[in-house]
């Protein structure tokens, strides 16, 4: 994610700070200095770090089960309003997906259960200033910020947890795409009474909370029609089979005047035949602007380890797609390029089906 700073590498897994975290952090510790001293600032700030090391454990306990079942992570962010953890995909079997969702509580639980053991053993009774550090008011913090994190998880909407719960579990009985769209409605009621709350009572972060369910429940109803359309397509069903391509002697000069005759702006690179890199249009303008047009695009390509094949699912290729940051995905056949595949073509694949869907069922391409 842009705009963060990496914190280390624990369990195979990259931790990034996003950087409105530590303007987060200062405007807590200014705003408390300010209005209660240097002591309650300090309390206030490393309550705030003890908090968000829950919310990366939090975060851990859904990439490390994912794991599990055979899903990397790419990275986790820890942001103001929370954590982010960049799963390739989410399993689609309804076991798996209710294990990885319900994990983040899960460590919510046994973190509060911990604290709540330690506070029981220590006698320590409920603080009258729960954010003073020195009534212990670290630990009573934690326990109430833990429980508070399980309640809202699990509300039964997008994206929170409670949703892909709910959806794992009507899943075991309904098709995964009719699943989604029955938690993603019930996440949108909820919504609008959030919404209709927050407005009576005058309460913006929860009209806040609410617009942030309404939009996850809308992506998490659209990405299941997407892949319900998808299903059943190969790569082959979408790829390009005319197009350009680039050797590693070409110039970005001779690119560009590939980009301007044509409809292509990006390209792969080969030599005999074989892949060996991939050209963007952002290459070439780089290129330019470095004032070499002749620069040979062999010094500029970028090596690429993502392709996929003729005969793979066109769903599993789109997130190969995503998760390489680049524009075009090569389709190699016995080693050989032998396509791409693009956002675009595969957006009219959607658009033709969706079509189809409504107007013509039976004559729905497999």
């Amino acid at each position: 994610m842009k705009w963060s700073i990496k914190l280390g590498r624990l369990w195979g897994i990259d931790v990034f700070l996003h950087f409105t975290f530590i303007l987060f952090l200062g405007w807590i510790a200014y705003s408390t200095w300010a209005s209660q001293g240097l002591v309650p600032a300090l309390s206030g700030v490393l309550l705030m770090a003890s908090l968000f090391t829950c919310v990366l454990l939090h975060e851990y306990g859904h990439a490390l089960t994912a794991r599990r079942f055979g899903i990397a992570t790419h990275d986790i962010t820890l942001l103001p309003i929370g954590g982010v953890a960049r799963l390739e995909s989410m399993p689609t079997n309804p076991k798996q997906e209710l294990l990885v969702a319900i994990a983040g509580p899960a460590v919510n639980v046994a973190i509060a259960s911990a604290v709540g053991i330690i506070l029981f053993i220590q006698g320590t009774p409920p603080p009258r200033q729960p954010a003073n550090l020195l009534e212990g008011g670290l630990l009573w913090n934690l326990l109430r910020m833990n429980l508070a994190m399980i309640l809202f998880n699990l509300l039964p909407a997008f994206p929170m947890d409670g949703g892909r719960v709910l959806r794992a579990t009507l899943a075991f009985r309904l098709p995964f795409a009719k699943a989604t769209r029955v938690a993603a409605t019930i996440g949108q009621t909820m919504a609008i009474l959030f919404a209709l709350f927050a407005l009576y009572h005058g309460h913006a972060p929860l009209l806040f909370i609410a617009f942030f369910v309404w939009t996850g429940a809308a992506n998490e109803a659209a990405d299941a029609e997407e892949d319900s359309l998808l299903a059943g397509l190969l790569v082959r069903d979408a790829m390009l089979t005319e197009y350009r391509q680039l050797s590693p002697s070409d110039t970005a000069q001779n690119t560009v005047q590939l980009i301007l005759q044509g409809w292509q702006a990006d390209f792969p690179v080969t030599l005999d035949g074989r892949l060996v890199g991939v050209v963007t249009r952002q290459d070439v303008v780089s290129a330019l602007e470095g004032g070499l047009p002749f620069l040979p695009v062999s010094s500029f390509m970028r090596p690429t380890d993502r392709h996929c094949r003729p005969e793979d699912t066109l769903d599993t290729a789109l997130n190969t797609l995503r998760n390489s940051g680049l524009p075009i995905l090569p389709v190699l056949e016995n080693g050989l390029l032998s396509g791409l595949l693009t956002s675009d073509n595969i957006l009219e694949t959607l658009l033709f089906r969706r079509t189809l869907a409504r107007r013509l069922p039976p004559l729905l391409p497999s």
